[in-house]
């Protein structure tokens, strides 16, 4: 699941999101956390996957291990 979501400067400021979107995993946790469902979300968000909705719940458990190390997305040279 780590590859679905991503954090590049240039998307978003830098806040992680949904790979290839900018859909932010700090909006999909606001709203479950507000009380809609998984299907809910999927249902106003077709593209999104049940997969990246999950990924954004273990991107935000993971980030409170103090050894997790936020992804970044390498620059072309």
């Amino acid at each position: 699941m780590e590859n679905l979501i991503e954090s590049n400067p240039k998307i978003m400021l830098g806040k992680p999101v949904v790979k290839g979107t900018r859909i932010k995993v700090e909006m999909i946790l606001q709203k479950l956390a507000a009380g809609e469902t998984i299907d809910g979300i999927l249902s106003q968000h077709p593209r999104l996957t049940r997969e990246q909705v999950l990924a954004c719940i273990d991107f935000a458990a993971r980030s409170l291990d103090a050894d997790f190390v936020y992804p970044l997305v390498k620059e072309a040279a």
